[in-house]
């Protein structure tokens, strides 16, 4: 048995809550010792609704982790969606010490910090500081300044900030579950999910994560190694499964099944002859329904989803800069057919993320479905400083008072970025 570091994380979805205990065992690999999964309940469209329910949902999800990894979980990290949930681009710049040194841990923690005064409401918080790159006077594009000697240090950010009332909501659900969580371990699902599916390559060429959930779908843009856009579209697999119900007069719960036993996003492949047979509203009649429309109305909506996929990627700058293509995950990338329709409206390669490099309890997490809570540990391993020398991208994460700055832990964090 390794002796790695074991975390436990737990996703937050709008059809399910997923929680593991995981281990690292090198490489990037990851130990899966417990799983729990149970439906959600009290969370509509990835916001909490009903906090009682949402609470207890989410002990029935320990509960399952647990008793399956014989141990007792205390303090975990928590996946964050929603359409509140937005980012910019910002940059600080700070005066070099004069020292044979050069560039020290203090002057990047102070360009850090200094890419941080912008203007933010006071109802929101910041989730995630994501250095992109740094500058020293006038040399751009350096992963690394220190050491590097000059007059002039410049951070190149990303800020994601979020509802603070979506934020304390979420933490007061996991406190209620027995959790002892704060705003360090919350994570922005899909940064998480770009731990698990991205690889080194795409990261660096300029690559989109789009990752389909059950509310909501979440955007994260990728260049240069380094977060550069983040964006919420308010369509998920709901939707898909609301037009189904509402087109042909079917109860929810049928059209889920019609949808997840026989849809397809790609009406051109169905074969018009092939029926299928469903209980209506009403007086429960049984109805022929033609696989081909079904198709239809499920590749209205995924065209609409990718345009406006494409609107918000714009709001980047870099959306022509994508050599690497798009990467579907979430439980909504199953639906056959997507990735044909995402290739054919955004004009991008586009692949479905798969999960490897898992082992243990891992007969349901290889599904995209599960690649944020799978990512949600890896960045628990590594934000511990178990990768000193990992080139993705990190997010520094604040207290809740940004009046009480506390330097030791972004001091750590430094310490464990560069090299020693």
């Amino acid at each position: 048995m390794s002796d790695g570091k074991v975390v436990a994380a737990i996703d937050i979805g709008s059809s399910k809550i997923v929680s593991i205990v995981a281990e690292e065992v090198g490489n990037g690999e990851v130990n899966v010792l417990g799983v729990g999964v149970v439906p959600s309940r009290g969370i509509k469209r990835s916001q909490i609704v009903d906090a009682v329910q949402a609470a207890q949902a989410i002990r029935e999800c320990l509960d399952g982790a647990e008793h399956t990894s014989a141990s007792k979980i205390t303090h975990a990290l928590v996946s964050v969606t929603g359409n509140h949930i937005t980012s910019q681009n910002t940059h600080g710049a700070v005066a070099i010490g004069r020292s044979e040194r050069g560039v020290t841990t203090d002057d990047i923690a102070r360009s850090l910090e200094s890419s941080q005064a912008i203007p933010i409401p006071s109802n929101r918080e910041i989730l995630h500081i994501i250095p992109r790159h740094f500058k020293v006077d006038e040399q751009n594009g350096i992963r690394n300044p220190q050491g590097m000697l000059g007059y002039r240090l410049e951070a190149q950010t990303n800020i994601v900030t979020a509802s603070m009332t979506s934020l304390q909501n979420t933490i007061k659900c996991m406190q209620d579950s027995g959790l002892n969580v704060a705003f360090d371990d919350l994570v922005l699902s899909s940064l998480a999910s770009a731990e698990s599916v991205l690889t080194t390559m795409e990261r660096e060429m300029g690559v989109m994560l789009v990752e389909v959930g059950s509310g909501t779908t979440q955007i994260a843009v990728f260049l240069e190694g380094a977060l550069w856009h983040t964006g919420v579209v308010d369509v998920g697999g709901e939707l898909f499964t609301s037009d189904l119900a509402v087109c042909m007069r079917l109860p929810l719960g049928t059209a889920e099944r019609l949808k997840v036993q026989y849809g397809h996003a790609n009406s051109a492949q169905m074969p018009p002859e092939h029926q299928l047979v469903a209980v209506t509203y009403g007086d429960g009649q049984r109805v022929n329904i033609h696989r081909r429309e079904v198709a239809e109305i499920l590749q209205a909506r995924a065209e609409e989803l990718f345009e406006m996929v494409m609107t918000n990627a714009k709001r980047s700058g870099i959306d022509t800069m994508l050599p690497a293509g798009m990467v579907l995950t979430g439980g909504g990338a199953l639906l056959p057919g997507l990735r044909e329709v995402a290739g054919r409206v955004c004009d991008l390669p586009v692949r479905v993320g798969a999960v490897n490099n898992i082992y243990g309890m891992v007969d349901l997490l290889r599904s995209p479905a599960y690649s944020t809570v799978l990512g949600l540990a890896k960045w628990g391993f590594h934000d511990s400083g178990s990768r000193p020398n990992r080139k993705r991208s990190i997010g520094l994460k604040l207290k809740a008072s940004k009046l009480n700055w506390n330097w030791g832990p972004v001091k750590d964090f430094l310490g464990n970025l560069l090299p020693r």
